[in-house]
C-alpha cells in the first residue's frame, strides 16, 4: 500500500507540490523514488492519488492525481473532553481515539490530575499531541485529522461550553456513581464526553457538569483507567453505528 500523508492546505488534482518538511522527511526515510506512489489527505474530505517527482537533498516533489472521495470518519462527531493522564498515557490515547475515530479532544486540568502542565510546557505538549494525531491519521486510513485543543481547567472549559442545548450536541459525563448505561445508537450524531483523571472526577466536578447538561453515563460494574474508558466509549459508538460498504460520505458525516 502506498504511503498516505497528511498536508495542511488544500490540494487540487493536476498540481505540483513541494512536501511540508514533516511529508518529505517520511518520504526520505522510506527511501521513495521518482515514480512512487502516495495518498495524500488534507483533512477537507477524501484523499487524493500522488507520484514522486523529484527527490532532492530536502526536498520533494509530488504530482498531485485524482480525488477520490473516500470517508472513514464516525457517523457520529464525537469531542472527548479528558482529564489528562499522566506519563505517556496520553499519548497513547490521543494514538488510539484517533485511530477509533474521534473528532476532537479537550485537554482539562481537573481538581485530581496528576499531570500539571505549565502555559509553555502546555503548548509543547499540544504541538506533540497535535503530531500524535497526524501520524495515527495516516496510518489508520482516516481521511480527517481530530481537532486537539489548547489545555483549559475544567471549571473553565464548563464556562466557555455555554447552554446546555447548545448545537444539538449530546453531553455525558462518565460516572461511578448512580448513572444510566450508556448505550450508543445509530441516531446519536453529536457527542461530548466528560472522562476524569486518574483518580476520577471529583464530586464537585461531577455535580458541576451535571448542572451544565451532562447525562451521568456508565459503561459498566468495572472500574475502567482514565485512558481505557474513552477508548471503550469510542468503540461501542463505532460497533453501533451502521456500516456504509460504499466507502462514500454520509450527509452527517461530512466536516463541521
Amino acid at each position: 500500500m502506498p504511503a498516505r500523508l497528511h498536508i495542511d492546505r488544500p490540494l487540487h488534482a493536476a498540481e505540483t507540490l513541494t512536501l511540508p518538511p514533516r511529508a518529505a522527511r517520511h518520504v526520505q526515510v522510506l527511501r521513495l523514488q521518482p515514480g512512487a506512489p502516495l495518498i495524500l489527505f488534507d483533512g477537507r474530505g477524501g484523499e487524493w492519488s500522488a507520484t514522486v517527482r523529484r527527490m532532492g537533498r530536502s526536498e520533494v516533489e509530488v504530482e498531485v492525481g485524482a480525488h477520490d472521495s473516500v470517508e472513514r470518519e464516525l457517523p457520529c462527531h464525537v469531542t472527548l473532553a479528558l482529564g489528562m493522564p499522566a506519563n505517556e498515557r496520553m499519548d497513547s490515547l490521543i494514538e488510539k481515539a484517533t485511530e477509533l475515530g474521534v473528532a476532537a479532544i479537550q485537554p482539562l486540568h481537573c481538581e485530581r490530575s496528576v499531570l500539571r502542565l505549565s502555559a509553555e510546557r502546555a503548548q509543547k505538549k499540544l504541538e506533540h499531541w497535535r503530531g500524535v494525531a497526524v501520524a495515527a491519521s495516516e496510518q489508520s486510513g482516516r481521511t480527517q485529522v481530530p481537532r486537539i485543543a489548547e489545555v483549559m481547567s475544567l471549571p473553565g472549559w464548563l464556562a466557555a461550553l455555554g447552554g446546555a442545548d447548545v448545537g444539538g450536541t449530546e453531553r455525558f459525563v462518565l460516572s461511578l456513581r448512580e448513572a444510566t448505561p450508556f448505550r450508543p445508537t445509530a441516531a446519536l450524531e453529536r457527542a461530548v464526553f466528560l472522562s476524569g483523571p486518574e483518580g476520577g472526577l471529583s464530586s464537585a466536578e461531577e455535580d458541576a457538569a451535571r448542572a451544565a447538561g451532562f447525562q451521568a453515563a456508565s459503561l459498566g460494574p468495572r472500574v475502567l483507567r482514565a485512558d481505557t474508558a474513552p477508548l471503550a466509549v469510542l468503540a461501542a459508538i463505532g460497533l453501533a453505528s451502521k456500516p456504509d460498504h460504499s466507502g462514500r460520505v454520509p450527509p452527517r458525516a461530512q466536516r463541521l
